[in-house]
Order: structure tokens, then sequence, then C-alpha cells
């Protein structure tokens, strides 16, 4: 603020150079002008000039390896964007550092997405808003290197556009089709409808995931089977139904598989099973994506026998407690015993 004749202030008009007024600098020193010059050419105070062109001048060399100073508009416009944008950052920084530290935790110690950080720690009431950063603005942060996560500590981004479906006749599907599921089904209101896959480590002489994921609450069980057999599916599907008991058809109502032989004989299960058309994984997008995690803690070609029991249970408690934006940011453990709960309250 500047004193006017009557004591009042007035607001500065002073504005940062533009593109145009560096290209204008450097032109006018390239013609023999003084830095006292360009600023009275340009309107600029003198300091506002030679603060530019140190900014701008870089080290140059001639043909004989011999140095020499100029300046360029492109280098003082980076110097300046640089500033700009760390000058913000300290500020914020400084009020924000508990949140960035309890945010490097759940990214690197539990490999949480900035995106969940950020809800979770809104929805939980951890931080008020004053004390945190936004979810585009954690992102920031981290491509600035100004915390301790790096791009490559990020979980995948997800490919949100839906594969295009194709039919291929070659193959017929192993009973009802998809096609034929309630449509309630689709809507993800109803509790009790899984979608089944397998996930494979090495391609030969080496164990197999069975994972299942309940559609409404993405809840998902990580089963590890000794060979990719129909018999070795149906014996931890039934081991599943023990666990649950009595309330089996409530928790498993609906079931849907791809078209792979491990999955032929799910029908004796006593569970209606749907089968997606040929080579249309999306169809179990659920499945998909939980799968796709898995594969940040077992990357292809690892094999599973390598993991102990111990191990998959980990990753699979993993899963199931990490807040989904979907989901409002609630976990698939807590939807899921609520669901259970509600069954067990009504009978």
């Amino acid at each position: 603020m500047a004193l006017t004749k009557d004591n009042t202030t007035t607001r500065r008009s002073f504005k940062h150079l533009s593109t145009y007024e560096r290209g204008k600098i450097h032109v006018l020193l390239k013609e023999g002008y003084s830095q006292r010059q360009i600023a009275k050419r340009l309107n600029r105070s003198p300091s506002t000039i030679s603060r530019e062109i140190k900014r701008g001048t870089t080290t140059q060399f001639n043909y004989d390896l011999s140095t020499y100073e100029q300046y360029f508009p492109e280098t003082g416009q980076a110097v300046y964007e640089k500033n700009r944008l760390a000058c913000g950052n300290k500020a914020k920084l400084l009020q924000v550092e508990e949140f960035l530290q309890y945010a490097e935790k759940k990214i690197l110690k539990q490999s949480w997405s900035p995106d969940a950080v950020v809800g979770e720690a809104l929805k939980t009431k951890k931080f008020t808003k004053d004390e945190m950063v936004s979810t585009k603005t954690l992102y920031n942060y981290i491509d600035q290197n100004l915390l301790n996560v790096k791009n490559i500590d990020l979980q995948l981004k997800v490919n949100r556009r839906p594969n295009k479906h194709i039919n291929r006749k070659h193959k017929r599907l192993s009973g009802k089709s998809i096609s034929q599921r309630p449509k309630k089904v689709n809507k993800r209101e109803e509790f009790g409808h899984w979608e089944i896959d397998t996930v494979r480590g090495k391609r030969s002489n080496d164990n197999v995931l069975l994972t299942i994921t309940e559609r409404k609450t993405r809840q998902h069980l990580i089963r590890v089977l000794k060979s990719k057999t129909s018999a070795a599916v149906n014996e931890a599907i039934k081991k599943i139904k023990n666990q649950f008991g009595d309330f089996t058809q409530n928790i498993f109502k609906t079931i849907t598989a791809d078209n792979g032989s491990e999955f032929a004989n799910l029908i004796n299960n006593d569970i209606d099973v749907y089968y997606a058309h040929p080579y249309s994984a999306w169809e179990r997008g659920s499945n998909e994506r939980h799968n796709g995690l898995i594969r940040r803690f077992i990357p292809k070609g690892k094999a599973i026998k390598d993991y102990s029991k111990i191990q998959i249970k980990r990753i699979q408690n993993w899963c199931n407690n990490y807040p989904r934006k979907l989901l409002d940011y609630k976990t698939p453990e807590q939807l899921f015993n609520q669901e259970v709960q509600e069954i067990l309250n009504s009978t």
C-alpha cells in the first residue's frame, strides 16, 4: 500500500513483466540500450529491469569455447514462473506440515492414493480444510518433489473407459449369460452379488489366487489354490460358504464369472451363476479393478508360491480397509460388516 496526501492508502498498480516486455528487453539490449533507457521505454523502474536481466542472463559458449553472458526472455520467464510457484508453496507447506506427514505415511506405508488420503481425512474430520490441501494440490506437491513421495510410489491411474465390447462366436458361454442376470444386480443396490476370477503368477508349477468381489460393498476375498481347476475353485467356494454357515444364501446370491474352464462347475454350489461375454472383462469391472490392486504387491511373473498365507491375508486386508471415493471414503470392510449385521438382526 502507498500513502496519499490525505493519509489514506491506495492499492499499488504494480504488475509483473509480461512475456511481450521480456521480448522487448531482449531486443533493446541487442540494440545497445542501457538498463535505464530500457526502463524508461517500458515505463518501468530501473530496479525491475535490472532484476529481470539478472534473472534471465545465462552463460553461452563461442565456437572457440570462450564464454559470454546473454539475456534470454525465455529464461527470465521460466525463472519467474518457478519462483512464483515456490512462493505460494512455501507459505502453505508451513501451515499443513502435520497433514503432509500424515499423507506421506499413508501413501508410503499403506499404499493409499492422494485422493484417498484427502477424502478420508475430511470424512473422518482428522483435519480441517485449513489444516490440509486438496487432492490436486497434493498431487502438485508430489510432482514438484516437495514431499518424500515420488510418482513411482503412487498407484496406477484407473482407466475409466471400458474396453470396447467385441462378440466372438468361436467361444460359447458355459451357462446362463450375463444378459439374463437380474437388472437389480447391475444397480449395485442389493447386497450379495459377487464377481469371481483368478490371478496367475508364473505360467507353470505355481499356485493361483482365487479372487471374489462383492459388487455393492467391494469386499474382496482372496484364496490360494494349488491349481487352476474347477475342482480347486469349488473346494474354495465351499470353504467360504462354511464360514458364513446358515447365512450363506443371504450373502451369496449370485456369482458372475468369465468363461474360464475353472469356473465351469460353479453351478454345483447352489448359487445362481452368470457368465460374462467372451473377452469382456469390463463386465466384471469390480473384480478386475481389485486384481489390479493385487498386482501392486504381486507383479506379473512373480511366483505366488513365494508368498505366505499371512502375506496374502495382509493383501486382502489392505484391499478391504482402503477408503474408496465411490464409497464416500468408507472402506469395503465397514460396509460389508454393516450388511452382514443387518442380516443377523433380521433373523
